[in-house]
């Protein structure tokens, strides 16, 4: 494939620099993408000769259709599935996968490792939960709109850690680390949402053979099983059985990445040990006298050898983390962000989004406001409570006017807000066509109470920091 040529401004040597790679190390590279595949997504929606194409390709079924010329057989695998519901019933594994071994990484041995570290954060990111969906229910109570409540409750921790990184040093460490730490609280308790209200009808046998196959994982790791093939092969199978359970099946993904270990199979004084053998082997060979340039025969034979034991001496969940998170972030993340971020526009009302009515509810009032106004209040709230009671500890060179503009950062929903949207507004009561005018109503909803959260925390932040040089 083709480079792609990436410019920036790099002010250390006062010159562009040309490079793909080191585009994709930027903090910000992921979020620029996906606000270009939301444009993209809209764009391909609305213009009139990509509209149908764009939906039938999102539509078209993408299952195995088993036959028998008698009839007596005749069932698809998997059911239901189709381009759309591969992306987000599949691909999105992958994504929680990911995010699941981060949780899990900072709960071990990062930010949320300890009661001291995790606790503020943690409280937090529950009140910037809790508010948004107060927020929306309020607005909503007693409409068909009611269910969305989730929607307004995620931040997406691309972006808010993306913009904190262009802001530089005009925030505190201290609360970029707070924000870094409140949005893997928010991704864990959003995935308790998504897990808990926004399911199917489920199916108790398969459910229950699902936990059996989850604790033989859990008895494999406990037994000291560190190669991924074990854990991959259950995770396929736990994969099925939450499908037609009802469980949602993304759920797959956070659930394994809790079982695989953080343990490498070699440990340091073993490392060191083969390390010096094979560096002693590897030194001999160069006395052996062959036509072959370095590396000849010999040297390949132990440089696969030390390759092999680094490879081992790093823990199988680092691994994945390290390999899985481009693809996530620059394949997955973008298909996602095409295949649901395309709202049709047939007309300007889901703009209009403080209209009320009466029987379907305002998703876009609720969901804007919760973003908005509900995040940073919650979040600001309840730090505030929890250091007031001296539960936890205020975020060093932190203030109050900081906190609160850091916390409108966590208004950007986009990624799990846009998710949780689609899981939204399905029941007996609602019909297929007023379930995606609801969910397109909240889509615009979230990416304009994205944007508005990001621009209101960059100029809070911006303002505060200025105040604070002008003392």
């Amino acid at each position: 494939m083709a480079l792609i040529p990436i410019y920036w401004w790099n002010k250390e040597v006062h010159n562009f620099k040309i490079s793909q790679a080191s585009f994709r190390k930027q903090p910000w590279a992921n979020g620029v993408i996906l606000l270009g595949c939301v444009v993209i997504a809209m764009l391909l929606a609305n213009l009139p000769f990509t509209k149908y194409l764009y939906h039938n390709f999102l539509h078209t079924e993408f299952t195995i259709h088993v036959a028998s010329p008698d009839g007596v057989v005749d069932w698809f695998f998997p059911h239901g599935m189709t381009m759309e519901k591969f992306i987000n019933d599949i691909l999105m594994v992958v994504f929680f996968f990911t995010v699941g071994l981060e949780i899990k990484r900072e709960v071990v041995c990062g930010e949320l490792s300890s009661f001291k570290k995790a606790i503020l954060p943690v409280i937090a990111a529950f009140g910037g939960v809790v508010m948004p969906a107060l927020i929306f229910t309020l607005v909503n109570h007693g409409t068909l709109a009611a269910s969305g409540w989730g929607i307004p409750t995620a931040t997406d921790i691309a972006f808010a850690v993306g913009i904190l990184s262009i802001l530089g040093d005009k925030v505190p460490i201290s609360l970029k680390v707070f924000l870094t730490a409140l949005a893997i609280a928010d991704d864990l308790i959003a995935i308790l949402v998504v897990a808990i209200f926004y399911g199917g009808n489920i199916n108790l046998p398969l459910l229950l053979v699902a936990i059996l196959v989850i604790l033989f994982v859990a008895l494999m790791k406990q037994l000291g099983e560190k190669r991924l093939v074990f854990y991959f092969i259950p995770a396929i199978l736990v994969w099925f059985l939450f499908y037609y359970s009802g469980i949602h099946a993304t759920m797959t993904g956070v659930v394994m990445a809790m079982f695989i270990p953080m343990e490498a199979r070699y440990n340091k004084a073993k490392f060191h040990r083969r390390n010096h053998i094979l560096w002693k082997d590897l030194l001999e060979s160069e006395a052996i006298e062959t036509s072959e340039p370095f590396p000849n025969g010999p040297q390949r034979h132990y440089l696969r050898h030390l390759y092999g034991l680094t490879k081992k001496t790093i823990p199988p969940s680092y691994r994945l983390e390290h390999k899985l998170n481009p693809w996530v972030n620059f394949g997955i993340m973008p298909v996602f962000a095409l295949a649901n971020a395309g709202v049709e526009i047939t007309d300007l009302s889901y703009f209009n989004i403080f209209h009320m009515d009466p029987l379907l509810g305002s998703v876009g009032m609720g969901v804007f406001l919760g973003l908005v106004l509900g995040k940073p209040i919650g979040i600001t709230l309840a730090s505030w409570i929890a250091i007031k009671c001296k539960v936890g500890a205020m975020p060093s060179k932190a203030t109050w006017p900081m906190i609160f503009a850091v916390a409108c950062l966590g208004g950007i929903g986009f990624t799990m807000s846009i998710f949780v949207d689609t899981l939204s507004f399905a029941g007996a009561d609602i019909t297929p066509e007023v379930t995606q005018h609801l969910r397109d109503a909240g889509k615009i909803a979230v990416l304009l109470g994205s944007l508005c959260s990001g621009v209101l925390g960059s100029l809070l932040i911006s303002a505060v920091a200025a105040l604070k040089r002008a003392k």
